[in-house]
C-alpha cells in the first residue's frame, strides 16, 4: 500500500522510518498509557509553483488539554490542474490516510476528523470544491471540518508545504 512506503516526519523535520499506521498506533498506545484523551485530525494543503504542486498531509494527534503533535507527509507532482481538482486532490490525500488509520483509531476508541483546506465563503476560489469535498468525506463516514475550523490542513499542513 502506498501509505506504507511514504516518508513521514514531524514538524521539526525528523524523519520516521515506520508507516503512518505504525506511527499512529505507537503514539496512541504511548499517549493513552500516559492518561491522555486523544483525537486525531487529518488534513492536506498544497501550493502551486509554476507547473509543480507541492502537497503536505498532516496527521495531528491532539492530547486533550495537553497540546498536540503532528506527522507530516510531503509530496510533489508535476502538472497543471484547476483549483477544484487541486482541492479535491488534497481531500483525496487526506481521505487516503484517514482510511489507512481508521481501524486503529476504532480499536482504541479515538475520534477522528478530516479537515479540508476549503473556504466556506463563496467569495473564495476554493469554495468551488466545498460540496464535493464535504460529500466525499461524509460519504466515507468521517467527521468533516472546513475553514476556519480545519486547522490540520490550513495551519499544520500549510506550514510544511
Amino acid at each position: 500500500m502506498e501509505t506504507q512506503q511514504q516518508k513521514w516526519q514531524n514538524m521539526n523535520g525528523k524523519i520516521f522510518r515506520n508507516s503512518i499506521t505504525n506511527l499512529v498506533e505507537e503514539a496512541i498506545i504511548r499517549e493513552l498509557a500516559n492518561g491522555h484523551r486523544l483525537k486525531v485530525c487529518v488534513g492536506s494543503d498544497s501550493h502551486v509553483y509554476g507547473d509543480t504542486i507541492s502537497y503536505a498531509t498532516a496527521v495531528v494527534v491532539i492530547r486533550e488539554g495537553k497540546g498536540a503533535f503532528t506527522f507530516i507527509r510531503k509530496q510533489r507532482e508535476f502538472q497543471t490542474i484547476s483549483i477544484k481538482e487541486r482541492m479535491l486532490n488534497e481531500v483525496n490525500k487526506s481521505v487516503e490516510i484517514a482510511y489507512a488509520i481508521c481501524s486503529i483509531l476504532e480499536t482504541y476508541n479515538v475520534e477522528m476528523e478530516v479537515h479540508a483546506d476549503i473556504n466556506t465563503d463563496p467569495d473564495f476560489k476554493s469554495n468551488i470544491a466545498l460540496k464535493d469535498a464535504m460529500g466525499y468525506i461524509l460519504g466515507m463516514g468521517y467527521t468533516f471540518k472546513a475553514k476556519p475550523f480545519a486547522f490540520a490542513s490550513s495551519n499544520c499542513a500549510d506550514m510544511m508545504v
